[in-house]
């Protein structure tokens, strides 16, 4: 299944509430009286159905697999550490980590290891109750060795959790790859260790849970107004939330009697902070309201593809 991507052009006639410069961008409610006709660009495009590859953010209007498993690992703080016992088995155990600044894991423990130091720390992160992407990390563990390194690491645990730590207890994972999913039950995408290092982690992500939660309270309206203009439905949607919001866009879940999907709305272009996330979503919402109302016509085609969700009968709208 392939990405299907249009753009369009069209005139529109935007609310007194956009003139009017506040200190906070908020999201809009969509009661328009429009007078002055502007010019907003914007595309939309869906998730593809076909497995990801590293170089594909592209053409699919999401972050890298990279930077997706860079911001998993900046906004969690616990996974699961498996290394090998002496004896040979595989051990499992809950951790708390940091990240140093090129996303090496940064632990703290008070254990020892056997001479096979191969290890995997898996790390997964709850989007808003609908979708939880994760990221494993295989690699080495070890100790540092260097005290210019150590103080560094033992900086960077302070920042993250508020509290100093025995420079004795700190040890490092090594990333040899990461295996990068999108949920449970989907394919996963294996990343360099060179592109997870070089990977910033998205710029939105300390922001984004409270953007989204605070859409799909006050601005279900508009999302249902985005399904129903920027995606050609064949069915009547029930229900619909926001799943999560990044530089490049925003992923919906919609729930039908014929089944669950998600959907990739992409941003008119790439925003970098949280006023500007919000400025996008006032745009696209006046543009899906302007053609909602007829004000200007919809000569644009509309998305055909949409995700089918695996399992997702269990996973109702709240």
């Amino acid at each position: 299944m392939q990405l299907q991507t249009q753009s369009f052009a069209l005139t529109l006639l935007p609310s007194p509430n956009f003139a009017k410069p506040t200190e906070r961008r908020e999201f809009i409610s969509l009661k328009r009286d429009p007078f002055r006709p502007i010019s907003l660009r914007c595309s939309v495009s869906t998730a593809s159905a076909t497995p990801l590859t590293a170089t594909s953010a592209s053409t699919t209007h999401k972050p890298f697999p990279a930077e997706v498993s860079r911001s998993i690992m900046e906004l969690s703080s616990v996974g699961t550490l498996s290394t090998l016992t002496h004896d040979g088995w595989p051990l499992g155990v809950g951790v708390r980590f940091a990240v140093d600044q090129d996303g090496t894991p940064v632990l703290c423990l008070n254990r020892t290891f056997s001479p096979d130091k191969r290890s995997a720390l898996h790390v997964q992160l709850e989007q808003c109750g609908l979708r939880t992407p994760q990221c494993t990390i295989q690699g080495s563990i070890s100790r540092p060795g260097d005290d210019t390194v150590l103080k560094r690491l033992s900086a960077t645990w302070r920042k993250k959790f508020g509290e100093e730590v025995e420079e004795d207890s700190l040890y490092v994972v090594a990333v040899d790859r990461v295996l990068q999913m999108e949920d449970f039950m989907e394919d996963g995408i294996w990343v360099a260790s060179s592109d997870y290092k070089n990977a910033s982690p998205d710029p939105l992500r300390g922001v984004a849970e409270d953007i989204v939660n605070q859409i799909n309270a006050n601005n279900m309206e508009d999302i249902f107004r985005f399904c129903n203009v920027y995606v050609d439905l064949d069915f009547v949607v029930s229900e619909t939330k926001m799943i999560w919001m990044d530089r490049l866009g925003f992923d919906l879940r919609v729930w039908s009697p014929r089944g669950v999907y998600d959907v990739r709305i992409p941003f008119p272009m790439e925003v970098t902070d949280e006023k500007g996330a919000k400025s996008s979503f006032n745009g696209m919402s006046q543009l899906a309201w302007e053609v909602e109302k007829s004000y200007c016509p919809a000569d644009f085609n509309k998305v055909k593809l949409l995700k089918q969700v695996v399992g997702s009968a269990l996973k109702g709208a709240q």
